[in-house]
């Protein structure tokens, strides 16, 4: 997966850092917008594993820490609640800026809680998922009890949450009463959502899942992480989670017909749009996505032209070699056929526009695997040069083209 470090401003001018986890090789189908567990952080791995389970779903992700944690600018005492919902706000007002409006928003504890607060604030929004989530903020409260009498009598006091010190002050637990959130769930309308909590979690118990279910308006669902811990620490268990999200949001995701697999009758199809060289294929009812490296000036999303070619020539000389070996009863195990293509891309461009062609070098590497003798491997090297496309390349073909409705 790729993910590149953002920075955006809160509405207190604090400088945020996020990262913005994305699918490699595959066109982008919808991004989410997390929200971490309280003074947990961007960079927790159960965020990243469920990060990287939506980016095989063509999900991107922008996760990032809230103000005074991580890398982000700002005095953890500070901040409360408020400065949480604000700081979603201004990543969500960031990502629209940036053509990348969230229409998934996802919270994991506390995080839930926030995501909860300002789903109908975010006109992207399409679909809200919680992770063990507490039904009202003031439930946190209870992760410092036995310091609640100090902080109201004198103002703050030092508490230990997860192994680490934090500063909670005061105007951190009346902020908390100035929110309802199952008040602010009832207010939904058109609004996907889905609830996820472990039974076995011992921060935040499972009535507050089933306080929050009951509080929303239809649609809405509710997934048990049975024998989950509220941190999600195990790997499985992060990544499950990650890939339920992705599957049950497809649902709330506006089909794009303009990013779909082209359809039609011939065997292969391509279509492009405006975004430069990004190149819809169907090829006998598969589809995927072509793409110029970015030196090129495409985003490498998908294979290039030429990978295709080159690609072509390996899957028949292999399929060949395979055909060849079965019928002479050799005792072929396996074969790897690699390909290059020597060119200079830029060269090729400027090709295309003076009608000049230059004749390439398709450069091709055959490992063969079993128990096989000198004469054998001489045989199948032999028939791999009669492959199909090894000869359409090799004699060249005549192309006919035509203009359609």
């Amino acid at each position: 997966m790729k993910a590149e470090k953002v920075y955006f401003t809160n509405q207190e001018g604090l400088q945020l850092s996020g990262q913005l986890q994305k699918p490699v090789g595959q066109k982008i189908k919808a991004y989410a917008l997390f929200a971490h567990c309280f003074t947990c952080g961007k960079d927790l791995k159960a965020v990243r594993n469920l990060s990287e389970s939506l980016n095989q779903k063509n999900i991107a992700v922008l996760r990032f820490d809230f103000s005074g944690l991580g890398q982000s600018e700002g005095d953890f005492a500070s901040t409360n609640f408020s400065t949480n919902i604000n700081d979603l706000l201004s990543a969500a007002q960031f990502m629209a800026g940036n053509n990348m409006a969230p229409e998934i928003l996802i919270g994991h504890s506390l995080g839930g809680s926030a995501v909860l607060m300002v789903a109908d604030k975010i006109p992207s929004v399409k679909a809200v998922a919680t992770i063990g989530a507490p039904s009202e903020a003031e439930h946190v409260k209870h992760l410092f009890q036995p310091h609640l009498n100090t902080i109201l009598e004198e103002g703050d006091a030092e508490v230990n949450i997860g192994g680490r010190p934090f500063v909670i002050k005061k105007q951190f637990l009346h902020d908390l009463e100035g929110h309802a959130v199952q008040k602010s769930i009832s207010k939904w309308r058109k609004r996907g959502l889905l609830v996820m909590h472990s039974p076995q979690d011992t921060i935040v118990g499972i009535e507050n899942a089933r306080e929050i279910y009951e509080a929303a308006h239809h649609p809405k669902s509710y997934i048990s992480l049975d024998g989950a811990d509220h941190l999600l620490s195990k790997s499985a268990d992060s990544e499950y989670v990650g890939l339920l999200i992705a599957s049950w949001a497809n649902r709330y995701l506006a089909a794009d017909e303009k990013h779909s697999i082209p359809k039609g009758e011939s065997q292969v199809i391509a279509q492009i749009d405006e975004e430069p060289f990004i190149t819809r294929i169907s090829a006998n009812n598969f589809g995927f996505i072509a793409d110029e490296p970015e030196e090129m000036g495409g985003q490498n999303l998908g294979p290039s032209p030429y990978d295709l070619v080159s690609a072509g020539l390996a899957a028949c000389t292999a399929m060949t070699m395979q055909l060849y070996a079965r019928h002479k009863k050799f005792p072929l195990e396996g074969a790897k056929v690699e390909v290059n293509y020597e060119h200079d891309h830029a060269s090729d461009a400027k090709d295309c526009v003076t009608g000049e062609a230059k004749k390439g070098l398709f450069h091709r590497k055959i490992s063969l695997q079993g128990p096989l003798d000198e004469k054998q491997k001489a045989r199948i090297l032999s028939i791999a040069n009669k492959c199909p496309v090894h000869k359409s390349l090799e004699k060249g073909t005549n192309i006919s083209t035509e203009i359609s409705d």
